[in-house]
């Protein structure tokens, strides 16, 4: 997750709240500094400031959304109906107005991934490289061989599959596969995509590591 505020006490304010709540948060002072952090902090959700200089939140969302989906809040202090609107065109999925008690905004926060990642509807089949994924009846074709998987790691397999060349940071793979009230770390994703690199053999070197942000799926 990445909070894009000028106001330092601001940052820290919220992100010692949602470290409490288990997520882990980049901070990034302006639009700008934002852009250069994106690709290689890989958040799952931008919590934007609207007034901030050289890059104001507006802006920002312009060109993050020319190459992005990353949802996206906005926080801001100016509150007009006016001001909602223009952020929710600009693909703002929700709009905060300053200031705002930290359980509105983890609310908030928990329904935007609900919407972005949970919700979407999945494909009953799916035929990726030596794969065949049958999502409604939670079986795995590897090369045309049955292949055992548990829950979790049928979860990871397919959302990786399905989205094949994107990497997914642990933290994303938790909040799609165990859910936003989960109680596990980023060690439990690692652990579980050794198990299924094994049970895949020499196929589950298609599970790429990208160090220091997560996972990919590559044919």
């Amino acid at each position: 997750m990445m909070i894009i505020d000028d106001e330092p006490q601001m940052r820290k304010l919220i992100r010692m709240f949602l470290e409490k709540e288990g997520y882990t948060v980049v901070e990034a002072t302006d639009g700008i500094h934002a852009l250069s952090l994106i690709a290689k902090a890989a958040p799952q959700l931008l919590i934007v400031d609207v007034m901030m200089p050289y890059m104001d939140g507006f802006t920002f969302a312009r060109e993050i959304k020319r190459t992005s989906t990353i949802p996206l809040i906005f926080l801001s202090a100016k509150g007009e109906e006016w001001d909602k609107i223009q952020g929710l065109k600009l693909g703002g999925d929700d709009y905060i107005v300053k200031p705002f008690l930290p359980g509105e905004l983890l609310a908030r926060i928990e329904s935007v991934l609900r919407r972005s990642y949970l919700t979407k509807p999945a494909a009953d089949s799916l035929k990726v490289g030596p794969l065949l994924i049958d999502n409604s009846a939670h079986t795995v074709l590897l090369n045309g061989k049955p292949l055992s998987l548990t829950l979790k790691e049928f979860g990871m397999l397919y959302i990786l599959a399905k989205n094949k060349g994107r990497v997914y940071s642990r933290e994303q793979l938790l909040h799609i596969v165990w859910g936003e009230d989960h109680q596990s770390s980023e060690r439990t994703v690692d652990t579980h995509i050794k198990t299924l690199r094994l049970k895949m053999g020499t196929d589950g070197e298609r599970i790429e590591t990208v160090w220091g942000i997560g996972y990919k799926f590559e044919v």
